[in-house]
């Protein structure tokens, strides 16, 4: 039986749909049985960041790379999201297979203040399936991936707060 999130989540992708290939972005819940990875990264600034030490959040993990382009275009919008609600959710932004400098580089010119995570390997957009970029793994206030957004979306538009509503507490 499917869960209150995952039913809401089905109706918000099907209200989606027509919206989705206009907009540059796909939604897909994680499959159902499919186990999540492990979540514990370190940021460029040295702070470990683990899905369980973030209870009663939303986390978006946000996978990016300076190259390109549609991940350069939602970064505000992401920026935004995570100073419109720093109690409810957190934004981090995993960069793919760039080096330290590079990074360092787009984040001194862009003034992105999200904690970055670099996988120089990109050993963790594999264990997270990630092969469109940018994409956004969505996970609860309890911990668990729900689904994953492929492509750019505007994290400040109405169609980013219906997928994100379903995931914050109860209490919202």
């Amino acid at each position: 039986m499917l869960s209150r999130a995952r039913l809401v989540l089905s109706g918000v992708l099907f209200a989606l749909c027509a919206q989705a290939g206009a907009q540059g972005y796909q939604w897909r819940l994680w499959p159902a049985g499919q186990a999540q990875p492990v979540f514990e990264v370190r940021d460029t600034n040295g702070h470990v960041w683990r899905v369980e030490d973030q209870a009663g959040r939303v986390v978006l993990v946000n996978f990016w790379a300076s190259w390109c382009e549609p991940c350069i275009s939602e970064m505000p919008s992401l920026q935004a999201l995570a100073t419109q609600r720093p109690d409810e959710l957190t934004v981090l932004a995993v960069n793919f297979k760039q080096s330290l400098p590079a990074i360092d580089a787009f984040v001194q010119r862009t003034g992105l203040t999200l904690p970055v995570v670099a996988d120089p390997q990109g050993t963790l957009a594999r264990q997270w399936g990630v092969k469109v970029f940018p994409s956004t793994v969505l996970i609860d206030a309890q911990g668990k991936v729900h689904g994953v957004v492929q492509g750019e979306l505007d994290w400040t538009s109405p169609q980013a707060q219906a997928l994100l509503r379903p995931l914050l507490p109860r209490s919202h």
